[in-house]
């Protein structure tokens, strides 16, 4: 391995790579029951007695494990490690860092389980036999880094012998994607898909896959030429062919990729860096048509290519290009259709679909979210936008019901959809609100980039969290601390601390310790503080001294909290930033958990809220929630629902919401109601005279105990995210991370004070 690794455009060091899979639970995956598993009787309907019940359904009827057991949202990603990333044949077990990586974007894009299953075995007999006796355990399989010629014959002999679909996404995917690309082009161009000249270089699995999928999309056999390291495969060529060049092999009397391409249309490059030189392109036909999507470096740059031929259309591999050509487009959507109707094999009808699919969706107006991601600037079908981008919100019910729709037509769904459009709010449904959350967050960021201190800038959780900050390019990162400490830190978590936009903010040798001393002095000199007493806190206390930082402007936002308690740190802030006017400070927790995204207040402040400030705590959660992109629905919280049992405690929050009506309160809320009404509509609906139009997704706590206690034991026991409390109603964005928090928790509070989030 290389020092440096180059992915999506950012530079990685390996011990930055290596901490972040070795910390917390080594590997990206882990299995969590979807029953609960709490009493005997769990237990017993879970295994021993009860699982006799489905186990004999399924005897009877296989297709019942797809209603019984996880099957059908089940694939696996299979691998020998034969060729691994572009890093060759490390074996199986090195490849497994990959495969599990493969399984985490199912997940994350698909709402698709996955397991990695690594296959210790070159010899292709042997790997079909390993695999062919797994049916029974998934829905689907996904074949990857399985070198070439060998994963042609896997895939096409697992094909054969199992009733799910198995798919190469090496071939497959890469091939969708750029077949996708291709029809955009085609149309700005105005050719004709009969009528276009294709040159394909690289005669590998990704090669293969390409032309043999434009083809499927109308792209005449004679029209397309595949060339190798030995030039053009043509008919009678002897040398370094096998079937499956030779099936693309057609009469010719061109021999070099220079002839090839001279007066083309098409250049599809799965080879290497430089393959396509400035003469090539030259030599092409007008508007050529360019994939380059050679990895990390394409066979030509869009700068390079621009620079010979003004009119070429450019697609790489590379994220920090337009038109970027990337599986992850593909492979979870089409699993996703493929499982949703039991299709028992994924074929070209299937394939081509997405790519129009793909294709379709290039040519619509984009969302806010995709607009975002481009730093601002609306991206619209043309030239720099013929594929759309991973983060697009739409893929996921756009994508899986055009598969499932082909699947269905060709024959090859076992359990066809009735209802689409009811198939597609499901599949809404299904997105990941977090990282959707997160990423519309993040972008908006990048718009706006700002300087964030970190304020326990000595710490290796801290340092990498102010890195990542950086390599996002979200602003500059300020770690607060002993330089000395810091370098050592960072040397030690494999974090480059020279890296553009990191810097390093030492109170003693600071220009500015005067300065921030008489500030504070300011603040404190009527609660019993001297001037020596504040210039102690400045030169000691590293909170003080990044709340001062943010208070005289001096930098954009605070992160802190790693390593001291909750309230201890708030109060330092308080000493240096005052309260928003007109706002009050609270502590919101964002809690996330199957599917579902609920904010918790007030989880930091106030520890018995009067009526009046319950009212005020509903109003600035509301706020959050908006700030985040939901329409808040607060309900108010209690043991008891709407008077019944009655008691005091449950006075206040009658009254706050009473406060609420008499301030015309903008959004909706109602209470006082026990949680479990809140969140289910079901028990709602025996309140008819309820406010709430749904699930609440802002719930406002009877005090500080109870908010504390619920979200800490959701923390604890698992099955959910929580991000927060996040700190807001102050003038000036700052926000406190629990104490030992990881780096990707504090790398995502410095998103949210950078967005302020208050």
């Amino acid at each position: 391995m290389t020092d440096k690794t180059k992915n999506e455009g950012l530079s990685l060091t390996d011990q930055e790579a290596l901490s972040f899979h070795q910390q917390g639970k080594p590997g990206k995956l882990e299995v969590v029951p979807t029953k609960p598993m709490t009493t005997q009787r769990d237990l017993s309907l879970a295994y021993s007695p009860g699982v006799a019940a489905p186990v004999r359904a399924i005897a009877e009827d296989p297709s019942r494990a797809y209603d019984y057991t996880a099957r059908g949202n089940m694939v696996a990603v299979i691998s020998n490690g034969t060729a691994i990333l572009g890093l060759g044949n490390l074996g199986a077990l090195a490849s497994k860092p990959v495969m599990e990586g493969k399984s985490v974007l199912f997940k994350r894009f698909a709402d698709v389980d996955s397991i990695d299953l690594e296959v210790d075995t070159a010899d292709v007999d042997a790997f079909i036999d390993a695999v062919k006796h797994l049916g029974p355990s998934f829905g689907g399989i996904n074949l990857e880094d399985i070198k070439a010629p060998d994963c042609f014959i896997i895939e096409q002999r697992l094909r054969e012998i199992m009733d799910i679909p198995v798919f190469h996404d090496d071939q497959h995917g890469t091939a969708i994607i750029a077949a996708a690309g291709l029809i955009n082009a085609l149309h700005l161009t105005g050719r004709d898909v009969k009528d276009v000249k294709v040159v394909c270089n690289g005669a590998g699995a990704a090669g293969i896959a390409c032309i043999e999928l434009i083809k499927a999309l109308g792209v005449p056999h004679e029209n397309v030429l595949l060339c190798d390291t030995k030039g053009v495969i043509y008919e009678g060529r002897a040398e370094g062919m096998n079937q499956w060049k030779s099936a693309h092999a057609v009469p010719s009397e061109k021999r070099t990729l220079l002839e090839a391409l001279t007066d083309a249309d098409v250049f599809l490059g799965v080879s290497v860096k430089g393959a396509l030189t400035a003469e090539m392109l030259q030599a092409m036909a007008p508007n050529p048509i360019i994939f380059a999507m050679a990895n990390p470096d394409p066979e030509i740059t869009p700068e390079e290519a621009h620079a010979v031929r003004d009119d070429a259309i450019v697609a790489t591999g590379r994220s920090d290009y337009p038109n970027q050509v990337n599986n992850v487009l593909g492979f979870p959507y089409i699993f996703r259709g493929a499982l949703d109707v039991q299709a028992t094999t994924i074929n070209d009808e299937m394939k081509v679909a997405c790519a129009h699919a793909l294709a379709a969706l290039a040519r619509e107006d984009v969302p806010d979210e995709v607009a975002n991601a481009y730093r601002g600037t609306r991206p619209k079908f043309g030239p720099d936008y013929i594929i759309p981008v991973p983060f697009d919100p739409r893929l996921i019910y756009t994508i899986p019901p055009a598969v499932a729709k082909a699947a269905m037509e060709s024959g090859v769904a076992k359990r066809p959809l009735i209802d689409m459009e009811a198939y597609e709010l499901q599949l809404k449904s299904r997105r990941d609100p977090i990282a959707g959350t997160l990423q519309r967050v993040i972008s908006k960021v990048r718009q706006n980039p700002k300087r964030i201190v970190f304020a326990e800038g000595e710490e290796e959780a801290v340092i990498r969290a102010a890195a990542t900050f950086v390599n996002e390019e979200l602003g500059e990162a300020i770690l607060v601390g002993r330089e000395d400490e810091i370098r050592a830190n960072a040397t030690s978590a494999g974090v480059d601390i020279n890296r553009r936009g990191l810097r390093i903010e030492n109170a003693r040798v600071s220009n500015k310790n005067q300065e921030y001393a008489d500030f504070l002095y300011t603040r404190l000199q009527r609660k019993g503080y001297l001037l020596r007493d504040c210039q102690r806190l400045v030169n000691n206390d590293r909170n003080y001294w990044g709340a001062i930082m943010v208070a005289r402007g001096d930098a954009d936002g605070l992160v802190t909290g790693l390593t001291r308690n909750y309230s201890v740190t708030l109060d330092v802030i308080r000493d240096c930033i005052d309260t928003k006017p007109g706002h009050r400070v609270i502590g919101t927790t964002v809690v996330l958990s199957r599917g579902r995204t609920v904010l918790v207040a007030d989880t930091a402040v106030h520890e018995l809220p009067s009526s009046d400030e319950l009212a005020d705590i509903a109003t600035e959660a509301a706020h959050v929630a908006r700030r985040l992109g939901y329409e808040p629905r607060v309900a108010m919280l209690a043991y008891s629902t709407f008077g019944h049992p009655a008691g005091e405690r449950t006075e206040r929050l009658q009254e706050a919401v009473k406060i609420l009506d008499k301030r015309r309160a903008d959004f909706e809320y109602d209470g006082e109601m026990g949680a479990d009404v809140a969140l289910n509509m079901d028990k709602m609906a025996s309140y008819p005279f309820c406010r709430l139009t749904g699930p609440a997704n802002v719930l406002v706590m009877p005090a500080f105990h109870s908010a504390a206690i619920a979200t800490h034991m959701l923390r604890e026991m698992g099955g959910s995210t929580l991000i927060g409390p996040l700190l807001v109603g102050l003038d000036r964005p700052v926000q406190i991370v629990p104490m030992g928090a990881k780096d990707s928790d504090i790398f995502n509070m410095a998103v949210l004070t950078a967005y302020n989030i208050s």
